[in-house]
């Protein structure tokens, strides 16, 4: 959005910020007075973009009172929201791309200028989720054709390493490496070795070579990845406010972090709050930084960049009071774990959560932005940190310009957006408070199937077996009390290891929680470097693994000289970017995999990520555990979560010794000694110099420039999706839903893992016949992630998870029933014959229905498969906002009723009548054709949800306004 113009409604608020400087800003702590004085902070980021946007048509002055009238209208009014600019990852970016790129087409060929098509406000896309893990410690995988959908393509061909190129070392005072102190040069090694204790000064370390892991990986990224990279390459010329991140720079939260953030905006000498959407649910990572952001999918966000506000119900802000401090032995990831169940516990879904106390003030920046990572595993819209000194000590330590830092603060002064967390009288008022004691606060997991469910490390041990105990659900696995102590022998490089219920067989300290922190990969570290001082290892059938978020990691790993440590116990860096946390991860080894199937036991991964849902790093392993980077290391080494730490050894010493976790646990004070002498702002600046230079692959990529992009109707990766072909220039009437049979019948909690296309693409699939008919080969499939520009593959994906458990089938299975013939088929194919015979389709479910991370392929999906409405007890706000956005009906049992309560079968024909005006929370009439009528509500927030979804959605709504 532009900052200012002659339309806005609110230009008497508008002053220069001081004598000294050009700079002007809109007042907003003018406008109300104490009613200011009293909003929650995030509240006040709200307020500023609204009157700063306030047109009187998208954003009305009437929307702009309502925030600042927030305490008595919280819950009940719906604003507008104009983000300064959005984030993409390249998994939910493709689409984006494709979409506009359709958007193009649709335009001209009913007369419009396609060239209008651009984003309103600055775009990002970082590619980061097309890593795949092809060489490891464990295995280097021999693909023949990493070229994709290119058969012909040749391998490409590795780079050799490169040689560091050596900085003056600036007669740092702390340096303990062969140097002069003076003359910088370094005559010591080329890389720090394992036996170099302390580490040598980081001046002569800079830049760190990649290691030929990360080289390897990045050329076969880059290799199956051409045709993708080449159209975001092609997105990046023609549409303006779009930059693409190139693979091998980060983690898109990562790099938000680090680079993309400008905390305070400077546009045409205009001052305001950054502020952030994303097409990942985790963008709430960067409200850490004081920067107010969330995640809402593929769908929401490119209205977004078309210039449209995000449209949400003015939220309760619950304040999060702090105190005390942290047990030494707590990491920032047991503080999320703890924070996380409490919040969840509190019920605080659908609300901004803000911090304040004198706890916050303890909690560095990254410990805020882990915490911060995961506010949708507890459900709230938002986790906010505001700006304080500890926000602008860490700006000025990453690199931040003094005279920009200054201005920042005398702006976010005067506005007053810079907080002080130590109690005062003039605290903002909060809709409820929540207090937690960080001194509570213990090491723990969380496990083995949701987020949510935390466990203490030490009743670690007493928990699993609970779990083998319990019936099968979230938490139990229903192992027979006779069959808890199997043991199965398994041959592994020629030796000889026995796997049982409980043993690791995937640990990877990844990108998505918690490698902005350096504490917990520094703790990481510290711990490796100390087991392996003491003779440890870690079993080398498992699939250990280190995904940074960026390059930073790998740098102060390596300048702090712990990373030699992580590698010799298989934790070498393969890549940055997503990889096991979506199941990206090399595949276990043929032997381990037999011995878990053949046992039928509960192997485990662990994993410092956010998401654990059963299945997701590999079919075989029912246990996943989220845990802090120095405890996966940990159970690793152990090689099984079957432990107690207290009184159980990890391993033993060649000479015998007995060694337990507390003997090689890192103390705070080692932690926050490497931590100051490593972290510093050198780091910062070389990583930015690398992301604003690309690189050579990158760079030498060729795109065209087209206006319109030129489809390939052969490809397998970019196709111009089938949304607009029906388009008319004027919507039509909502239309009713006329003896439509139930493609799915669902119960609770189905994530959009279960619906959404992701991972590896299954060789017996719908999506898998699609690609052979193409004339592919299993090896050549790529992933769902990789393929999400094709809407055929990622149809046929649709539901396509084998732990969906549909009623119609009984099992978990892919599979749903084609009532007129009771056949059972892959949903799609169903879906096929259903289409064919122009009957169209509901989807049945419970509480719950749609969450997990914001998918948008979750909405199209469904829309493309041909279904007009789901009812569902309750929803994941944000998917319920994608079935609109794509047209879907998102509809809503009575409170105490659902399909159980009306006596459905789902094998009935639903008829469902529409006005043709409609209203936020009409009830509607759902005839079944064995005489039963029932009521439900339609789920519609607000007027722009209904109209987008009389006009079929929001990209339908968007080419008919730029006609």
């Amino acid at each position: 959005m532009e900052p200012a113009g002659p339309e806005r409604l609110f230009q008497h608020l508008i002053e220069p910020l001081n004598d000294r400087t050009d700079k002007k800003f809109y007042n907003v702590a003018k406008l109300g007075g104490t009613k200011y004085d009293i909003l929650p902070y995030s509240i006040r980021v709200l307020l500023e973009a609204a009157v700063r946007n306030c047109d009187g048509f998208l954003v009305k002055k009437e929307d702009a009172m309502n925030i600042l009238d927030w305490k008595e209208k919280q819950n009940n009014v719906e604003v507008p929201f104009c983000p300064a600019r959005v984030l993409l990852q390249d998994f939910t970016g493709i689409p984006a791309i494709v979409d506009f790129a359709a958007m193009r087409e649709a335009v001209k060929n009913l007369g419009g200028d396609p060239t209008k098509v651009h984003p309103a406000c600055p775009t990002d896309l970082t590619v980061d989720h097309s890593l795949q893990i092809d060489f490891s410690k464990c295995a280097i995988q021999n693909t023949p054709n990493p070229g994709g959908g290119d058969p012909q393509r040749p391998p490409p061909k590795l780079s050799p390493l490169k040689a560091p190129r050596k900085l003056p070392c600036r007669g740092q005072s702390s340096c303990r490496g062969p140097c002069d102190g003076e003359s910088g040069r370094n005559s010591g090694p080329l890389s720090v070795q394992i036996e170099n204790t302390p580490p040598l000064c980081p001046f002569h370390l800079q830049p760190v070579p990649e290691p030929e892991t990360v080289l390897k990986n990045q050329e076969m990224e880059f290799g199956r990845n051409r045709e993708r990279l080449q159209f975001f390459k092609w997105g990046s010329k023609v549409f303006r406010n779009v930059s693409v991140i190139p693979p091998g720079t980060g983690m898109a939260h990562q790099v938000n972090l680090e680079y993309l953030s400008r905390v305070v905006f400077d546009v045409k000498g205009f001052l305001y709050p950054d502020s952030v959407v994303g097409t990942d649910s985790h963008t709430t990572m960067v409200n850490g930084l004081g920067i107010l952001g969330w995640g809402v999918g593929g769908i929401e966000t490119e209205a977004v960049m078309l210039g449209l506000p995000v449209a949400l119900t003015l939220p309760e802000v619950v304040g999060c009071q702090l105190t005390g401090s942290a047990s030494p032995l707590a990491t920032s990831i047991d503080v999320v774990l703890s924070i996380t169940k409490q919040l969840r516990q509190a019920g605080v879904s659908g609300k901004f959560v803000e911090f304040f106390g004198p706890g916050v003030s303890q909690l560095s920046i990254g410990d805020r932005t882990t915490i911060a990572n995961m506010c949708p595993e507890y459900g709230a819209i938002l986790s906010f940190f505001p700006i304080d000194n500890v926000t602008l000590k860490h700006l000025k330590h990453t690199g931040f310009d003094e005279t920009r830092l200054k201005l920042m603060e005398t702006y976010l002064k005067t506005v007053k957006l810079l907080r002080s967390y130590e109690l005062s009288t003039e605290e903002p008022e909060y809709s409820q408070v929540i207090c937690i004691n960080l001194g509570s606060i213990m090491p723990y997991v969380s496990g083995p199937k949701r987020a949510q469910d935390r466990v203490a490390v030490t009743n670690m041990k007493s928990d699993f077996q609970a779990c083998l105990n319990e019936k099968a659900g979230f938490k139990g696995f229903q192992i027979p009390a006779e069959r808890q102590r199997d043991v199965v022998p398994v041959e592994y490089e020629g030796n000889e290891y026995k796997l049982a219920h409980g043993s690791v067989v995937i640990a990877a300290v990844i990108s998505c929680t918690n490698n902005c922190n350096p504490s917990v990969m520094l703790g990481a570290g510290l711990l490796a470097k100390k087991a392996i001082e003491a003779g440890l290892t870690v079993k080398p059938y498992i699939r250990t693994s280190l995904s940074p978020g960026s390059g930073m990691v790998t740098h102060y790993l390596t300048s702090s000289g712990v990373l030699p440590y992580l590698n010799k116990l298989g934790f070498e860096v393969v890549g940055y970017g997503c990889s096991t946390c979506v199941g990206n991860t090399a595949p276990l080894p043929e032997t381990i995999q037999n011995a878990i199937v053949q046992g039928d036991l509960v192997a485990c991964g662990v994993l410092s990520g956010n998401k654990n849902f059963e299945g997701r790093l590999c079919s075989c392993i029912c246990a996943n555990y989220l845990a802090s980077p120095p405890l996966v290391v940990a159970y690793a080494i152990a090689g099984t979560v079957n432990i107690d730490f207290q009184t159980e050894p990890l391993g033993v010493s060649p000479d015998g010794k007995r060694i337990f976790l507390h003997d090689i646990w890192p103390t705070r004070e080692e932690l926050q000694q490497v931590e100051e002498e490593f972290i510093i702002s050198s780091m910062f600046k070389e990583l930015k110099g690398k992301m604003e230079k690309g690189n050579k692959r990158w760079n030498s990529l060729e795109a065209p420039e087209s206006v319109l992009f030129t489809w390939d109707w052969k490809s397998t990766y970019i196709r111009c999706p089938s949304y607009f072909d029906k388009l008319t220039k004027d919507p039509l009437p909502p239309q009713c839903i006329e003896n439509a049979h139930v493609l799915l019948y669902l119960g609770d909690s189905v994530t959009t893992d279960h619906i959404s296309p992701a991972g590896s693409i299954a060789r017996g699939s719908a999506a898998a016949r699609y690609l052979t008919n193409k004339g592919l080969t299993p090896r050549e499939f790529n992933s769902y992630g990789a393929r999400r520009g094709n809407d055929a593959v990622m149809t046929r994906g649709t539901f396509a998870n084998i732990k969906l458990f549909n009623k119609f089938i009984g099992k978990p299975a892919p599979k749903t029933v084609h009532f007129p013939t009771g056949q059972t088929l892959d949903v799609f194919d169903a879906a096929e014959l259903y289409r064919k015979e122009n009957i169209p389709l509901i989807i049945l479910a419970g509480k719950k229905y749609g969450l997990g991370s914001s998918r948008d392929w979750a909405a199209k999906g469904p829309f493309l498969l041909g279904v007009k409405a789901v009812i569902a007890e309750s929803y994941e706000k944000i998917h319920k906002s994608h079935l609109i956005g794509m047209g879907i009906a998102p509809l809503q049992f009575l409170p105490e009723e659902n399909a159980t309560f009306w006596g459905l079968t789902g094998k009935e024909q639903f008829s469902i009548t529409f006005p043709h005006e409609l209203s936020p929370g009409i009830s509607l009439d759902v005839k079944t054709n064995t005489g039963k009528v029932f009521h439900v509500v339609a789920a519609f927030d607000s007027d722009m949800d209904i109209t987008l979804y009389k006009h079929g959605g929001v990209l339908n709504y968007m080419v008919r306004r730029l006609l």
